[in-house]
């Protein structure tokens, strides 16, 4: 009996036993299994990072790249920007220094205290500064006679080439004719293309509005108020030519529009110019007689045409660049030699005439004047 007991607990711990080891296995198994998932997913993952790692480099790269094309970009701006602001700033002071030395006007015309900003048409022009001479020719209409060709081909064609290029040739028109306004530019533009390329020579009209009422009453048709009229009005066009000319250069010569210049005219005037020892002087006279050939500097333009403004309505522009002399050197009670002779020192005239005046129609209408020698 004890036999059989002992049999079947033998037995039944060997099923037992059979039992937990078949568990076991069948635990070890799936474990095993479990693991090998495990082990894929791990390295699933890791295969993943390393996609998105390499991902993540690509596009740090590209995002890099695209930041630093935006730098760049952002920089040309600014450096165009920059150059743009400088420009207008540059541009904008030669306008706003001109537009100050018109500001002048205002004092003695009153009716251009309404106006806001004096400054002339510019119809061809690089706006030329800097430059040693500034060459000032006012021009009107005289119906069929012009002389304006023939005076710039002898004015510019008498420069060589560094003369020219430290200079700036002004030819202002004072004339409200829109015929004549378009063949002078015309003119010019087709015969001087070298030098409207290079800026050596601008062309300017002056604005309506610049004068006075009493200029634009046309119903006297009496010749003495005409004649008045039209001494007035010049004197008025060369001052507002003088202050377009001043920041331009250091020195303002004045010419007209019916001369020729003669040979070699810049090289003597720069030679005698700077061989003038004393810097006391005021002006000089190339030609003695008229307004034509007188050098300015320019820092004493503005001067000239205050006292030219003063006594517009009065007197012709040459009888008071004589006017001014006498005013700054003569003194009460003193003899007409001595004042001549203080005179000379500020006013200094040089002989022979390097100018030869052409024009015998008269921009005064219908008159007609002989004078050559000047």
């Amino acid at each position: 009996m004890r036999t059989k007991q002992v049999n079947f607990l033998i037995a039944f711990a060997a099923v037992v036993l059979f039992s937990f080891s078949c568990f076991c296995i069948s635990r070890m198994t799936q474990t095993n299994n479990q693991l090998i998932n495990c082990r894929n997913h791990i390295l699933e993952f890791k295969e993943n990072m390393l996609r998105l790692k390499n991902k993540t480099e690509t596009n740090r790269q590209e995002l890099m790249k695209t930041l630093n094309r935006m730098k760049d970009e952002i920089e040309q701006r600014e450096n165009l920007s920059a150059r743009l602001v400088e420009k207008k700033v540059n541009t904008s002071d030669k306008i706003e220094t001109v537009t100050n030395a018109f500001e002048i006007l205002k004092f003695f015309l009153p009716h251009l205290r309404k106006v806001g900003r004096i400054y002339p048409n510019v119809i061809i022009g690089k706006e030329k500064t800097g430059v040693s001479f500034a060459l000032g020719i006012p021009t009107v209409n005289r119906g069929n006679h012009t002389y304006l060709k023939q005076t710039l081909t002898s004015i510019v064609s008498r420069m060589t080439l560094s003369e020219e290029n430290d200079s700036v040739v002004i030819v202002s028109i004072a004339d409200s004719n829109e015929d004549y306004v378009k063949s002078v530019v015309d003119m010019i533009t087709k015969k001087f293309r070298k030098q409207v390329k290079s800026g050596s020579l601008e062309v300017i009209s002056i604005p309506a509005y610049f004068y006075p009422p009493m200029l634009h009453d046309k119903e006297s048709t009496e010749d003495s108020e005409k004649l008045e009229r039209w001494k007035t009005k010049q004197v008025l066009d060369f001052c507002f030519l003088m202050l377009y000319a001043q920041p331009k250069a250091m020195y303002y010569l004045q010419l007209e529009d019916d001369i020729i210049a003669k040979k070699s005219y810049f090289t003597t005037i720069t030679d005698f110019v700077h061989n003038i020892t004393s810097n006391t002087w005021f002006s000089i006279e190339f030609p003695v007689l008229g307004f034509i050939g007188k050098l300015f500097k320019s820092a004493d333009l503005t001067d000239f045409v205050q006292f030219f403004l003063m006594f517009y309505k009065d007197k012709p522009i040459d009888w008071l660049l004589g006017y001014i002399f006498q005013i700054k050197m003569c003194h009460p009670g003193e003899t007409t030699e001595k004042c001549i002779e203080r005179n000379r020192e500020i006013r200094i005239r040089y002989k022979p005439s390097l100018f030869q005046h052409v024009g015998i129609q008269s921009s005064f209408p219908e008159r007609e004047q002989h004078l050559k020698k000047i």
